[in-house]
């Protein structure tokens, strides 16, 4: 399935979202799948288009990346697939530990979750060399794999520890698993898979109301 961008609009008293097309369409084109009608809009309800919340984790720098193997599909509410992380270095490469080591990847991660961690457009000085340090660790060698998910490390524990690393070496203090994946991860997690859902019961059917 080809992930696209929505478009929300109010009427009856209900939030309507269709598939919003590449060129906004004119409102007097827009039909209320309750009445029938076109709905005429102030320009405080014009429709407004909601993004995608999955991007291209190659087209980012300098992120924290999440991503199913299995595609949209392993981020859906309706399975139960692990999930991946990652960080992009400033070329977009997603570094992140597996089985086999650290994977420097140029592609995989087309449809991921992302977490920003500098200005978007921005990167910290010497960001792939620091993290090409990290990645170099003995800590994240194929061997120690088992050790690391023993402990509930693994890719997490890598892309986390990157990140508490980079801080400390800035003066700041580190962040804990906790904080980090309530405050930044898991919103956008639930956002993805909401819309997801929304998404999908769009093109099934032509429009979701709320």
């Amino acid at each position: 399935m080809e992930l696209g961008d929505l478009l929300r609009f109010s009427h009856c008293g209900r939030t309507v979202f269709t598939v919003a097309d590449a060129a906004p369409a004119p409102a007097g084109l827009l039909r209320c799948p309750e009445c029938g009608l076109a709905p005429s809009f102030s320009l405080a309800e014009a429709p407004v288009r909601v993004r995608a919340p999955v991007v291209d984790g190659h087209r980012t720098s300098c992120c924290f990346l999440v991503t199913s193997w299995h595609g949209l599909d392993g981020l859906s509410e309706e399975t139960d697939c692990e999930l991946h992380v990652g960080i992009s270095n400033s070329q977009g490469v997603v570094l992140s530990y597996t089985e086999s080591g650290v994977q420097r990847d140029q592609n995989g991660w087309e449809q991921s979750i992302v977490v920003h961690l500098v200005s978007p457009g921005n990167c910290i000085p010497n960001w792939d060399t620091q993290l090409d340090h990290f990645a170099a660790m003995d800590m994240w060698t194929a061997d120690r794999f088992e050790e690391q998910r023993e402990f509930g490390s693994c890719c997490y524990g890598f892309a986390l520890g990157f990140i508490n690393q980079l801080m400390m070496s800035q003066g700041r203090q580190p962040i804990t698993r906790e904080h980090f994946t309530s405050h930044l991860v898991l919103p956008r997690v639930e956002a993805a898979t909401k819309y997801l859902a929304v998404f999908r019961h769009v093109c099934r059917h032509g429009y979701w109301m709320a």
